[in-house]
């Protein structure tokens, strides 16, 4: 995220099922250097013997940031600072299908308001501006979810597959000012590396496509956007925005400590965007950068993770995270 000096106080809980697998919920309060306020609440809870899988992303932000266009190649000049506040009520409920597989239904309603340009250079007209300027956005519809998920812990995991697909429909008929409709497509693999050790080698792609519509231009899939805020690292929050979105990243994660309360990782990730309104994908933007582990709850495994990330144009900076990246 794009904060600068932060006071931050978080907690996070978890718990196991029937089967072992690991109920989370996690939560903070934060008022960074840049005048933001970031209030989340997530929880992913297995429930009725591991029947249901109960998801929940709540927040609200009061949220300066910046935004330097659309694509590959927005560059840095492009700078154009927006305040704006943001809820996000996201909620589904997934019904075991078979083995570690399970789809359902949910909500999903994003509301943005008081959006406001402090910071347009000169003579230049914002990519906000090109795109279509509105002070308040509604996006609201039911989407369907669909996850497989092998990991035991989700906080640290160690081994497993996990696959995320969601459709998602923004329909007048539920509140929402346009129609549009969206894909989103994330997959994870964790290998233990080797094998008889604690060390593990994790891959994530993460995928968003607009299918139909114009998303308001803060929904438009961007760095540092996904659910934790983590995509990009080694770029500055919303560095990069497009129509369609697409994204790897691989991280190797080792223990320094023989009791694992200390470790790191090495990471690396590639990322694309598509300009409106074409749809292709132009330009593989790269970042690399490694990062501290230390270990604060020896329960769940749960790491503070403190990165150092480097991308093109000499863009760089500092990420903290309770829990692994992904």
């Amino acid at each position: 995220m794009s904060t600068g000096l932060a006071a931050v106080l978080s907690a996070n809980l978890t718990f196991p099922s029937a089967s072992g697998k690991y109920s989370s919920i996690l939560t903070s309060i934060a008022y960074t250097q840049k005048k933001q306020t970031i209030l989340p609440f997530q929880a992913s809870i297995w429930t009725g013997k591991d029947r249901y899988l109960i998801v929940v992303d709540l927040r609200f932000m009061n949220y300066p940031s910046t935004t330097f266009g659309l694509g590959s190649r927005a560059p840095l000049s492009a700078g154009d600072t927006l305040d704006f506040n943001y809820l996000k009520l996201h909620g589904t409920l997934m019904r075991k299908i078979t083995g570690d597989l399970y789809a359902g239904m949910g909500f999903y309603y994003d509301r943005f308001w008081n959006i406001r340009e402090t910071g347009v250079p000169s003579g230049m007209t914002s990519s906000l501006q090109k795109y279509g300027f509105a002070s308040n956005s509604t996006s609201s519809g039911p989407v369907l979810r669909a996850i497989y998920d092998t990991r035991k812990n989700p906080i640290a995991p160690v081994q497993g597959w996990y696959i995320n697909l969601l459709a998602r429909s923004n329909l007048r008929l539920t509140g929402s000012d346009t129609n549009w409709h969206s894909l989103s497509v994330e997959a994870r693999k964790y290998f233990r590396l080797p094998v008889s050790s604690a060390n593990t080698l994790a891959f994530w792609s993460y995928n968003v496509f607009t299918l139909a519509g114009k998303p308001p231009y803060l929904m438009l899939p961007s760095t540092g956007w996904d659910d934790f805020y983590n995509t990009g690292r080694g770029y500055i929050q919303g560095r990069y925005r497009g129509r369609n979105m697409t994204y790897f990243e691989t991280e190797y994660r080792f223990r320094v400590s023989r009791n694992g309360m200390f470790g790191g990782v090495v990471f690396g990730n590639l990322q694309a965007f598509s300009k409106d309104p074409t749809r292709q994908l132009r330009t593989i933007i790269p970042g690399f950068g490694t990062g501290i582990r230390l270990r604060i709850n020896k329960y769940s495994g749960a790491n503070l993770c403190v990165d150092y990330g480097f991308g093109l144009d000499g863009q760089r900076g500092i990420s903290v995270n309770l829990g692994e990246v992904f």
